[in-house]
Order: structure tokens, then sequence, then C-alpha cells
């Protein structure tokens, strides 16, 4: 299953003079990938425009942003709305208090109505395929069941310890903490192990997804696409505690085979664990693709994909598609690098068939995202 990288921003070496503090009066346009906006300011005395990706803006709007990150050397710079002087109609108060420029970073659209959260993913991920894959796919994002619109919905929260037993949160692209009392995207209670009336065991601090409804929401949805029969043989890849493994094996039944690859060997043998007659091999996904599974494991009639952020990327996309499946479930955190190998799969072959983008983590950018990609007819 899906991982959000941890990975705090490289430190750029400065370009110019800074820009940090400047405000400039500007009109909001289209989202884009990351959880801003774009808009255009002066940057000089001839006239050139800069790029700026603001927070806490909407399409639109007319605002007074303020420059966060950027030197004049650079292409574009970070900024905040910090006045908003023409508001969206999709605008709402937060419901957090720490939201808002300068206070906690853990939610970009805290600021948006609901279902204008939902378009403005789906626009995010409709762009990116459009202009990555050159293909133009409608998209829905949909809501899931867990969630108080939007809030109370993630089962797992960490929050940075403070002197006297205080906690706090840190701001975007910062290592700087705001002091909190509760983030209201906590869950009151942790995570289930039970989906769709099958129980799974995870280590302490092992992934799982953070919204309630993520793991039927998404088994049900590859089930969908994928539509297992009975005999067939099937690859589950990233294959985290065997999630999706332990309803494919139901599936494909006695005469069928499931064999799961995933990288960390705890959550490897817990998958054995959680899903009797499957086929665990811990270790890099290419890697072990590369040296091929053994015998008649090693076939593969549908796959599942449901890699890091960083997608699958070419090494493992080439290998999948050398055991011909007649479909892959791709199931993606990142529409950027969903989009970047879905073109590479086209390259061999293999069109999108279907894609389905489901709200899993409200008041944030995030969006996760089931594909199908069907084999097509030499």
């Amino acid at each position: 299953m899906s991982r959000q990288s941890g990975r705090r921003p490289r430190a750029r070496k400065a370009r110019g003079a800074s820009a940090v503090g400047r405000r400039f009066e500007a009109e909001v346009g289209p989202v884009a990938h990351g959880g801003h906006f774009v808009a255009r300011v002066p940057a000089g005395a001839d006239g050139e425009e800069r790029v700026v990706f603001v927070r806490h803006a909407l399409p639109g709007e007319r605002v007074v942003l303020e420059v966060t990150d950027g030197t004049d050397g650079d292409r574009f710079w970070r900024a905040d709305a910090v006045e908003v002087l023409t508001p969206s109609p999709d605008r709402v108060t937060a419901p957090c208090p720490y939201a808002g420029p300068g206070l906690c970073g853990g939610c970009d659209f805290q600021h948006v109505d609901l279902a204008a959260q939902c378009r403005l993913k789906a626009d995010v991920v409709r762009e990116q395929l459009r202009r990555v894959a050159r293909l133009d796919v409608e998209v829905v994002v949909e809501a899931v069941p867990g969630d108080e619109a939007g809030l109370h919905w993630r089962t797992r929260q960490r929050y940075v310890p403070l002197a006297d037993g205080r906690r706090g949160m840190r701001k975007h692209r910062s290592h700087e903490v705001v002091e909190v009392d509760e983030c209201l995207l906590e869950a009151p209670a942790g995570p289930s192990y039970d989906v769709e009336g099958r129980a799974f065991e995870v280590a302490d601090g092992g992934f799982w997804q953070v919204h309630p409804g993520a793991p039927s929401a998404l088994v049900r949805a590859v089930l969908e696409a994928l539509r297992p029969q009975p005999g067939e043989s099937v690859l589950d890849l990233y294959a985290g505690v065997g999630l999706f493994s332990r309803f494919l094996l139901e599936a494909v039944g006695p005469e069928g085979r499931v064999a799961a690859v995933e990288a960390d060997p705890a959550a490897s043998a817990l998958s054995a664990t959680n899903c009797p007659g499957l086929l665990a091999r811990p270790g890099d996904v290419a890697e072990v693709l590369a040296g091929g599974l053994p015998g008649a494991w090693d076939t593969a009639d549908l796959v599942v994909l449901d890699p890091p952020r960083a997608g699958a990327k070419r090494a493992v996309v080439e290998q999948v598609v050398a055991r011909s499946p007649r479909a892959v479930a791709y199931v993606a955190c990142d529409p950027g690098a969903l989009a970047r190998d879905v073109a590479i799969f086209a390259e061999h072959g293999y069109r999108l068939a279907s894609l389905r983008a489901f709200d899993l983590f409200p008041m944030t950018h995030h969006v996760e995202c089931v594909a199908l990609l069907e084999r097509q007819p030499a």
C-alpha cells in the first residue's frame, strides 16, 4: 500500500536577493499539484512576470500574497495569501484555528468547501494525465465513509513533543513548530484490522491506510477493475501486509496463485500470516522481479501495483509487461507519478481503461487513484 514520504525539502543555494516578505496584489489562477495555486506577479522593471505558487488561496480570487520562499534568480516563488480582497464562493471559514498563513502546515484546503476540494483534486489528476501521459480523462473524486465532514479520519497521528507535556505541529516546509491543543483530523479511535470482515495483523509502526474507509474502498475498486477469475495467477507488488492478496486469493481459488512482493521484511512476513496460501517474497520489487519467482508463481494474468509516492518507475513497469498480464490495477497516491507510469505502460501496449479517485485525505491536497491498465490486442 502507498507510503507518504517524510523527507524535508533540500536547502537551495541562493541565486540573488531574497524575495521573502515582499507583498503583491494578484489574481489567482488554477490549482497546481502540491496544494497550491498559480499566480503571476511583476518581477522587474522590464515588466517580466514571475510565477508564484500560492497557498491559502482559490482560483479566481483577488488576494494580497506574501512571498515565503524565493530569490530574484529563481524561476518561481512560493507565497501565502495573507489577505483576500475578492473571495471565491468556494471559500469557507477553516474549522481548525491552526490552519492559515504561518500556522500549522498539515492541511492545504481547510479554507475550501469539501465538495470543491474534490473538484480541485480531480483537476490536478486530470491535468497531470493530460500533460504527462497525453490523455484526456474525466475524473471524479469520490468521498468514502469514515470521516465527519472531512474531519476526524486520521487513525494515526504524530505530534511534535514540547516541554511540560505540550505538543505541536510543524509549519509548511519548515522545522518550526506551532503549539496545538488538538488536530481536528485525528480520529477518536485507532486503525481497525478488520476489512470486509477479515482481520489483518500489522506491526507497531507498520504501514496501514490512515483513513478508516480506505482499505475497503481500495479493495473493492481493485477487485471491480481486475475481475479476477478462478484459476488465474496474480502478482501483488508493494504488497504491504497483504491487504489485496487476501481478497485476490479468495477470488482465484485453490487452482489459482497469488505471489506478493514487499520491500519491508516484517510486512512481508505478516502478509504470509494474513494470507494463507500466499507466496510472499521480501525485497526490492524491481530486483525480485528481475531475479524471477519460482516456477508457475512467476506468471501473471493480473498484477496489482501499489507503490510508494515515487511510483513504480520504468524498471518495475517493464518487468510487469514482460509477463504479459491481461490487466494491471495501479493504486497511486501521487498523480504525477501515476501519469508518468501510465505513459510507460502505453509504450508497451497497455491502455488506461478506467480510473477512479478517492478522497482519502480530506482537507489536504492528497488524493488516491485506482487505474486499470489493459493489454491492447497486437
